[in-house]
């Protein structure tokens, strides 16, 4: 290379060196830092929400209830049904190591005649309305055994089993399905573990001290026995496809001596099962079915009940949503599907005390068919406090396949405390139009 050419580029070519040097540094000066590890308590959130809501009975029964609801059970009265505080602190679901959580839930409303744990609050408030928790638990992840790990919880906390929750944002219609109402258990106190074995199956177990109990016989449980509570679930087609096969195994009935009397057994050896497959499929972002199987059954008073309940939801933009509900429920022994008039009824059936809940006159075979919206209102960005409105109006169709008449009933009687009475329905099937409103702040 000639001298005055080769003077000319090698300066030029390190100039352009550091130039480009420097120009990095100076980019690489202007991108901010990555933003530090999340903090444990910046997962943490409170929460809550307001649901109301009436249900219209044409019939106007005498004893002024929905027969066959529980949440939904007044007629033709307008109800809070929920005012709902939520304090939480989920586990990271991509936690590889060890991680901790809790919830911390409470309600006032008219719903929480039904949600009660026994011996908590449960008699405190005579009156529609009434203050009880609903969840209160810590969770721990442990990063053992298996690829994804195991989950321990332990406190108080809802049942794995249904299609339905108490929880009004997280359902798709207002009023309840026979069973939820009557084939599952609301809530449990005990420890529960939920291992990870891999992507696609959970596998849980645990132990409580019943249905919808806490602790001390005769107390905060009616009676002195344990149970068990556990499933599968299985996670498929990239989480289009999931299934919850459940079941709940122990000694529920009253430890009472006219329990004892009428159902010629120990009821602390009696079980209960309670036994529920919930099936969720979504074949498109509009479109979602579920499929909820449920098989119940107690020992001590040889009673079953059993049926089947479909879903279809679909989504029709980002603010509504028609949905419908179908469902077939056998009360094989007219044991498990009642009203409760009293705001104490409900409780007091679970304790074994005099209660003047209403049953059909005979064993029954329910269908109930319902159609509903769910009409979301778009709340504008920078709105303080408030986070969600819906609207969730329905129409709903019960009916005895059997030709019994549970329905527009008058007042119940007085019974063995723990087993069935029989109230005054005087027809085969009932329409109801209800609705509410939710708000979420």
């Amino acid at each position: 290379m000639p001298r005055s050419l080769k003077s000319i580029l090698v300066p030029a070519l390190c100039a352009s060196t550091f130039l480009g040097f420097a120009g990095s540094v100076a980019r690489a000066a202007d991108v901010p830092p990555p933003p530090p590890p999340a903090n444990w308590w910046d997962t943490l959130t409170v929460s809550g929400s307001v649901e109301a809501g009436i249900t219209f009975n044409p019939d106007s029964p005498g004893d002024g209830l929905n027969f066959g609801h529980l949440f939904t059970d007044k007629a033709n009265q307008p109800l809070l049904n929920q005012v709902l505080l939520t304090i939480q602190r989920p586990l990271d679901p991509k936690a590889t190591d060890y991680d901790f959580g809790f919830k911390v839930q409470a309600m006032y409303g008219t719903d929480a005649r039904y949600t009660h744990y026994l011996g908590e609050l449960d008699y405190i408030i005579n009156d529609w309305s009434q203050i009880t928790p609903v969840e209160a638990w810590g969770i721990v992840h442990l990063p053992w055994l298996f690829a994804g790990g195991i989950d321990v919880k332990a406190g108080q906390y809802v049942t794995l089993e249904g299609a339905e929750t108490i929880d009004p944002t997280t359902n798709y219609l207002y009023s309840h399905s026979y069973i939820f109402n009557f084939g599952i258990p609301l809530v449990h106190t005990g420890v529960m573990t939920i291992s990870h074995v891999d992507p696609m199956v959970d596998i849980y177990l645990g132990v409580d001290t019943g249905v919808n109990t806490t602790f001390g016989n005769r107390q905060g449980d009616n009676n002195g026995a344990a149970a068990f509570h556990g499933g599968i679930g299985l996670n498929l087609l990239d989480g289009a496809l999931t299934i919850l096969a459940t079941t709940h195994i122990g000694a529920e009935n009253p430890d009472t001596p006219g329990v004892a009397l009428a159902c010629a057994c120990n009821p602390n050896n009696a079980l209960r099962y309670l036994n529920d497959i919930t099936v969720t499929w979504k074949p498109t972002d509009y479109l979602t079915f579920i499929t909820d199987g449920n098989f119940i059954r107690d020992d001590g008073f040889n009673a079953t009940g059993y049926g089947v309940a479909q879903y279809g939801i679909l989504k029709a933009n980002d603010w509504l949503s028609f949905v419908g509900r179908a469902e077939i429920w056998r009360d094989n022994n007219n044991f498990f599907v009642a009203a409760f008039p009293g705001n104490f009824d409900f409780v007091n059936v679970e304790y074994g005390f005099p209660n003047t809940a209403v049953f059909a006159p005979a064993p029954t075979t329910y269908l109930e068919l319902t159609a509903g919206l769910n009409i979301t209102v778009p709340i504008p960005d920078g709105t303080p406090v408030l986070k969600g409105l819906l609207f969730r109006p329905e129409v709903r169709y019960d009916s005895s396949l059997n030709g019994t008449t549970p329905f527009g009933g008058g007042s119940g009687i007085i019974g063995i405390p723990g087993t069935p009475g029989f109230g005054a329905g005087t027809k085969s099937s009932q329409v109801t139009f209800g609705g509410d409103v939710v708000v979420k702040f």
